[in-house]
């Protein structure tokens, strides 16, 4: 994590306490391995719901605001709460939902009869669309591949503004091309990781409300939660006050 200090005494106090939590100086509890967080760290959330609401509040009316949209994401560490997570906000957009299916074929045709159409669409695999991707004018997306550098570079967060068949209109939100309008197609994309290969002919993006922490390394965020419950016991929410520095959501188990 990158804390930006901008002259700002409340952010020298949060960067301390990183840094003493990453060094051992906090109180542990030796029996159990768990840590004493600072009083001022966190505040305490009841459920997800919550959570959604504290980073995406009033997404229904400031989903036009790009400004706002793109500085603020979720991030979890297994892509099935991502998926959850995304399904979930994305639902608060008004607007029809569109879905786009992929075309997806084995490549050696003497693979056919042992991967048929039907399994290679049940394939969920990671840094590769969904078969069945469904969003939403508004939708924030990530870019899933390089097809138009240094404009669509993988890890572009975008806005989509209008959807067609074989093209996105999407706006991008964050970085140096930050406002421009851009052009998304469906792409030929080949897994390698597999014992065999496949084609699948999809739009290079998936949703983007929430990311899994690898995917969000590089990214820069004003408001972000993270979505720890696979591994705790309790939902904690850090809503620092410095400016210029990030806004933590914190949800245990």
């Amino acid at each position: 994590m990158r804390v930006f200090l901008q002259h700002d005494e409340t952010a020298n106090v949060f960067a301390k306490q990183l840094l003493d939590i990453r060094n051992n100086k906090v109180a542990m509890d030796t029996s159990a391995g768990f840590i004493t967080l600072p009083t001022d760290f966190c505040h305490i959330t009841d459920s997800k719901e919550e959570l959604i609401q504290r980073v995406c509040q009033d997404i229904a009316q400031k989903f036009n605001n790009h400004n706002w949209l793109g500085e603020r994401a979720i991030l979890a560490a297994k892509n099935k709460d991502v998926e959850d997570l995304n399904a979930t906000i994305q639902n608060f957009l008004p607007g029809q939902l569109v879905s786009f299916k992929s075309v997806d074929t084995v490549m050696n045709q003497d693979d056919v009869c042992n991967y048929p159409t039907e399994f290679l669409n049940s394939l969920e695999l990671p840094g590769l669309p969904p078969h069945n991707l469904q969003l939403k004018v508004g939708s924030v997306v990530i870019m899933l591949r390089n097809i138009n550098q240094p404009r669509l570079c993988n890890g572009t967060r975008l806005a989509v503004k209008k959807l067609m068949n074989n093209i996105i209109e999407a706006t991008i939100i964050k970085g140096k091309y930050k406002g421009e309008d851009v052009l998304i197609p469906r792409i030929p994309m080949i897994p390698t990781d597999l014992p065999f290969y496949f084609k699948g002919l999809q739009f290079p993006v998936r949703l983007a409300f929430a990311m899994t922490i690898n995917k969000s390394q590089g990214q820069s965020l004003e408001v972000c939660g993270i979505n720890l419950d696979q591994y705790f016991r309790k939902t904690l929410f850090f809503l620092n006050k410095q400016h210029d520095m990030s806004k933590i959501i914190i949800k245990f188990q």
